[in-house]
C-alpha cells in the first residue's frame, strides 16, 4: 500500500470516528432527556465526547503535518 492510500485510510477512519463520537454524543444527551439524569451523569457523558473530539482533532493534525512532510 503506498504512502497516498495510507494516509486516505487514516482519514477515512478519522472522518467515521468523529461521526461516531458525534452520534454517541447526540444519542446520549437525548437518553439522558429522556430518561431523567442527573447533570452529573450528564456532563460525564459531555466529557467522554469532548475526549473523542479532542483525540479526534489530535489524529487530525497528526495526519495534516504527515501529508505536508
Amino acid at each position: 500500500m503506498s504512502q497516498g492510500q495510507d494516509h486516505n485510510r487514516q482519514g477515512r477512519v478519522l472522518s467515521l470516528v468523529i461521526v461516531g463520537v458525534a452520534l454517541f454524543w447526540m444519542g446520549a444527551t437525548a437518553l439522558g432527556s429522556q430518561m431523567g439524569w442527573s447533570q452529573r451523569t450528564r456532563a460525564l457523558f459531555d466529557l467522554a465526547a469532548l475526549a473523542g473530539f479532542v483525540w479526534a482533532l489530535w489524529m487530525g493534525f497528526a495526519l495534516w503535518r504527515a501529508r505536508n512532510k
